[in-house]
């Protein structure tokens, strides 16, 4: 099982192969406890979400979720893993919360001097939480797993089984539309 090429073990998973599904496991587990390094959560704490997110992973190719992988098979179970860190952190408040998106919306939105309030949110936080919960669940999904989540657009794209990445920059680029026009209309 060592040679296989990532097709070759993803037909091998999808057929219910236990080596196969081991061979997985053990060849990532390592890789992802150095790259979950980066985050602050106790070692105990990086095996249980890599093991959690084995479990989805797994879930995943036995229900037939997964048809075919337009990435890595680590890239994938990496994302999953990287989506529950930074769940994991958020509700461990060791993540900076809505800072980032705020950020990032500034940034985008160009919202002038937009300051965190850590004890009370501002104006602005309070328009943006606002807008935001008025946009459409894959507007607030994708913009989430953007900005608050980190996921890159290939990342977005597997986990919401979108078609391309365009589908997913063009998404993501309308709903920033959105949210900008609701909170800074013409």
């Amino acid at each position: 099982m060592s040679n296989l090429t990532d097709q070759d073990l993803f037909n091998a998973l999808k057929n219910g192969s236990e080596q196969a599904f081991k061979k997985v496991y053990e060849d990532n587990r390592e890789k992802f406890v150095l790259f979950a390094k980066r985050y602050d959560l106790t070692d105990d704490e990086v095996i249980d979400i890599y093991q959690d997110a084995y479990i989805v992973f797994h879930e995943n190719i036995v229900s037939g979720k997964i048809k075919q992988f337009t990435s890595t098979i680590s890239t994938y179970l990496f994302s999953i893993g990287k989506f529950m860190i930074m769940d994991k952190m958020r509700k461990n408040n060791k993540t900076i919360r809505s800072e980032k998106v705020m950020s990032v919306v500034k940034e985008e939105v160009d919202i002038n001097d937009f300051e965190i309030d850590i004890t009370a949110p501002s104006e602005r936080q309070l328009l943006l939480k606002k807008f935001f919960s008025s946009l459409g669940e894959q507007c607030q999904k994708i913009l989430t797993l953007f900005y608050y989540r980190g996921l890159t657009i290939d990342e977005i794209m597997e986990v919401g089984n979108y078609a391309s990445k365009n589908v997913v920059k063009s998404q993501k680029s309308r709903c920033l539309k959105t949210l900008k026009d609701k909170i800074n209309p013409q």
